[in-house]
């Protein structure tokens, strides 16, 4: 039997009050440009899953990324990513190799009547429960595994998922069911902790949240959140945990480099990635699509999950001043609405410069300007010292003349003497 999975926004609404995390960050709106008939969407705008069909194509954001060369040195073995979200289904092939189920934790209590999931399913605590379908998406962006049939891949498809089911779509998750999720991940030893939830209630340094987050990139790990959906206003505002010291905030991008309209600015904002018609894998199997920046802080996660791989001894702050450093700016330096600029994976990928790698952005250099040139010397008149430097030439030029004319003549006029013998 199918479970129907509306778009995020439209069964998750934001909760500000009494520590409630806002739901998965989901956009407000699906594009209006028509979808093809692959992406398997009916009339009503509804992803069905398990999807009986898969997405053949390569999703843009892939298409955009020489494949090859970002994974000429990593595909992300070893590296273990949590996905804190409303859990990762381990039933999609693409994703069951990829999950770690022992790993997993279910903060919530799955229900049990819901008969979109099968006895295998129900009860069961390890994280790998999701009735919604978000935090499938999630993980699939980050680690799905290559499939016959399909063009979607994850940016990191040996990496390893940690599922963590911490919320649903009736906003069951916490700060403080947060704050146990990001301390469980940090205990099974992620390298690398995908947050793709807000909310826009201010959270103190000291709050529980914050001390974990803290706490997990003291120990070199990775923590990418989502910058949070509500920004068709424009307004600046933070969102939390994305806002927290040392966290790397990602908003969305559209196909040509600018931020997505939903996209929430800020100050906090790291970097952006493509957030629109995001191609991912969903419960039971198969492929659908949504938009938000929910799925484009996964594609950075992604990213990182390739760098903590290509270089462990790398601090977090490191590796996410890599991500920032490398991405495609519009200016030279950061804006509240893509932060450093879009990532660009295979750029950040890279051999890095020799050296201890920066822990901070920095502006790209300005380059220095040109010498102004010389204006051309216009003499409207002769100095004296010029003039007389002239008639003295004319002078020197005209005695030259005359000494040879004289000379010339003087032999003349002997030679002609010689010949008629005048002596």
């Amino acid at each position: 039997m199918t479970t129907t999975y509306r778009t995020a926004a439209a069964l998750l609404t934001a909760a500000t009050l009494t520590g409630l995390l806002a739901a998965p960050a989901a956009a407000a709106a699906r594009p209006e440009t028509p979808r093809p008939e692959s992406w398997a969407l009916d009339g009503s705008g509804e992803c069905t899953f398990p999807m009986k069909k898969q997405i053949e194509g390569t999703p843009w954001p892939l298409q955009r990324v020489l494949l090859d060369e970002l994974w000429q040195h990593t595909k992300g073995e070893g590296v273990r990513v949590a996905v804190i979200d409303t859990g990762v289904d381990d039933v999609n092939p693409q994703l069951r190799e990829a999950v770690d189920a022992k790993a997993g934790k279910d903060f919530l209590k799955p229900d049990k009547n819901n008969p979109g999931f099968g006895d295998e399913k129900r009860g069961k605590t390890d994280g790998t429960v999701d009735e919604v379908g978000h935090g499938t998406k999630v993980a699939g962006i980050i680690a799905a595994r290559p499939v016959n049939g399909t063009g979607f891949v994850g940016l990191a498809p040996e990496a390893k998922i940690i599922p963590i089911r911490q919320n649903d779509e009736k906003n069951s998750g916490k700060a403080d069911t947060m704050a146990k999720a990001i301390d469980w991940a940090v205990a099974k030893g992620a390298h690398v902790i995908n947050i793709s939830q807000d909310t826009t209630q201010t959270l103190e340094a000291d709050s529980p949240m914050a001390v974990s987050i803290a706490k997990a990139i003291q120990k070199k790990i990775v923590v990418v959140a989502s910058a949070g959906n509500d920004g068709m206003d424009g307004k600046l505002k933070n969102t939390y945990p994305a806002a927290f010291p040392g966290v790397l905030a990602v908003a969305s991008s559209d196909r040509n480099n600018e931020r997505a309209a939903f996209s929430q600015p800020g100050t906090f904002v790291g970097v952006a990635a493509p957030g629109v018609d995001m191609v991912s894998t969903v419960p039971g199997g198969g492929q659908c699509v949504d938009n938000g920046t929910s799925f484009s802080a996964p594609y950075v996660a992604g990213v990182a999950a390739l760098l903590r791989a290509k270089y462990p001894d790398w601090s977090a702050a490191q590796i996410v001043t890599r991500i920032e450093q490398t991405a495609v700016r519009s200016i030279n330096d950061r804006d509240d609405y893509v932060g450093w600029g879009v990532v660009d994976p295979v750029r950040a990928l890279a051999d890095a410069p020799p050296g201890t790698p920066p822990a901070t952005p920095t502006p790209d250099p300005v380059p220095p300007k040109p010498p102004a040139p010389e204006p051309a010397r216009l003499a409207l008149s002769e100095t004296p010292q010029e003039r007389s430097e002239r008639l003295a030439t004319y002078a020197l030029g005209i005695g030259g003349v005359l000494v040879a004319v004289v000379a010339g003549t003087a032999v003349v006029i002997r030679d002609s003497r010689r010949r008629r013998g005048v002596r």
